[in-house]
């Protein structure tokens, strides 16, 4: 259970890694004014599919809680 609950937190700090990256890759496109549309929202459904995955995987370490 230990091995599981790390191999999902070293995956949540990959995650947010590549998000950040990502997050600069945009703002440096949204710098330049010639960017390519399509790879701008290429980029940002990445994006969005990575804070999916983090959420999905952060839940998993929360404790099942019975209210």
């Amino acid at each position: 259970m230990d091995l599981e609950i790390e191999a999902i937190k070293a995956r949540i700090i990959q995650l947010k890694a590549e998000h950040r990256m990502l997050d600069e890759d945009i703002r440096r496109l949204e710098a330049e004014n010639s960017f390519n549309p399509i790879e701008m929202q290429r980029l940002k459904r990445r994006k969005l599919a990575l804070k999916d995955q983090l959420a999905r995987l952060e839940s998993k370490l929360l404790p099942d809680i019975i209210a």
